[in-house]
């Protein structure tokens, strides 16, 4: 069976209108040092332009900046992207968010494992929560992340022609991907 998809790094309309129709999440990253950083006020106007059909990741390096800009954006997901703490993850549950964490914190409704991340465990382990695989994943070791038994393939920046730019052509190819499978 495969996993569900989530793209995150999303920063770019047009982009995001393509990417809706195959993955089943668009992660949105208010990281400011992150070249995929995208302001609430860009995030707000991408997801009010969308359908709906894939859910709403915001994804957050700072407690108190996912407090402040969850209560503005309509999100599915809040992904805390650091070692939270379980009386954060219970903040954000307690106001009806999914909460998907980094390994190394407190386990969320989904755990992250990321590769490229040097803050957290990178192992890929099953537990009672979504595991997340992440970090590099593309169209070209696809099969080989599929493989891993991972319940959702986070894919950010090997669908990039530069950072923070996402890459149509890239899409494409993982899209023809998901039609032979």
């Amino acid at each position: 069976m495969l996993p569900e998809l989530k793209i995150c790094g999303i920063n770019d309309l047009g982009f995001a209108i393509e990417a809706e129709k195959s993955v089943d999440y668009l992660g949105f990253i208010f990281a400011k040092k992150s070249p995929r950083y995208v302001t609430p006020e860009e995030a707000a106007k991408i997801i009010a332009a969308l359908s709906g059909k894939a859910k709403k990741v915001g994804v957050f390096v700072s407690f108190i900046e996912a407090k402040e800009i969850a209560s503005e954006i309509k999100f599915d997901v809040i992904q805390l992207h650091f070692r939270a703490k379980a009386e954060e993850v219970e903040f954000f549950r307690l106001l009806g968010f999914e909460v998907w964490t980094l390994a190394g914190g407190a386990e969320g409704d989904g755990v992250l494992f990321d590769s490229s991340h040097g803050d957290g465990e990178t192992e890929l382990r099953q537990g009672a929560y979504k595991a997340i695989l992440a970090g590099k994943i593309g169209p070209e070791n696809f099969a080989a992340a599929i493989k891993s038994g991972a319940d959702i393939l986070d894919m950010n920046s090997a669908l990039e022609e530069a950072p923070g730019r996402k890459s149509l052509a890239k899409l494409n190819e993982l899209q023809r991907l998901l039609v032979i499978k």
